[in-house]
């Protein structure tokens, strides 16, 4: 029966793993499903420690694009309102003509930059989340690359003894020895 479990537990974790390609498909699918799957048997050491992970990696990268396309954004409006300095500011047809190659330049280069580094995202993600789930399969654990970890694992609470009165102690040892 132990061995059932344990399969069941792989075969858990790797469709948790792979439940976060679902963000294509449904919004905010990547956060909801392996959440789901990791609640349902967050007990298990090996499933909470894959889905924390899991869940720890989808919020980091949700993060790092939020930064990215926020610094693209920024860099679209400097430069949009440096081009149209001595033009009024109001959208028109010509409004974001640039006279030479050598103004914009700066500008294709920081958006190409911000381009390559969604697109090293983009990979990265697809990688870990594959690797994560061939070694979740294997019944490894793992570990995703550049990760902020928001939820900790949580560890025994060993405060309650020290916050508990001296009746309540006496009561608790009263109750070990019925």
């Amino acid at each position: 029966m132990e061995t059932n479990s344990i399969d069941q537990n792989k075969t858990l974790t790797t469709v948790l793993h792979l439940s976060v390609f679902t963000k294509y498909f449904i919004p905010l699918g990547n956060f909801i499903f392996p959440m789901l799957l990791w609640l349902s048997r967050k007990q298990d050491p090996f499933v909470d420690h894959h889905g924390r992970n899991a869940l720890n990696f989808q919020i980091s990268t949700f993060l790092y694009t939020i930064f990215l396309l926020a610094v693209g954004a920024a860099t679209f409006v400097y430069f949009g309102m440096k081009f149209t300095i001595g033009e009024p500011l109001f959208i028109e047809q010509d409004s974001f003509v640039v006279d030479k190659f050598s103004d914009a330049l700066p500008f294709i280069i920081i958006l190409g930059i911000i381009g390559l580094l969604l697109l090293g995202l983009f990979v990265l993600e697809l990688f870990a989340v594959i690797t994560a789930s061939i070694k979740a399969n294997d019944g490894e654990l793992y570990n995703y690359p550049l990760t902020i970890n928001f939820l900790n694992a949580e560890k025994p609470d060993s405060s309650h003894h020290q916050n508990q009165s001296e009746n309540e102690q006496f009561n608790d040892t009263q109750k070990q020895t019925l």
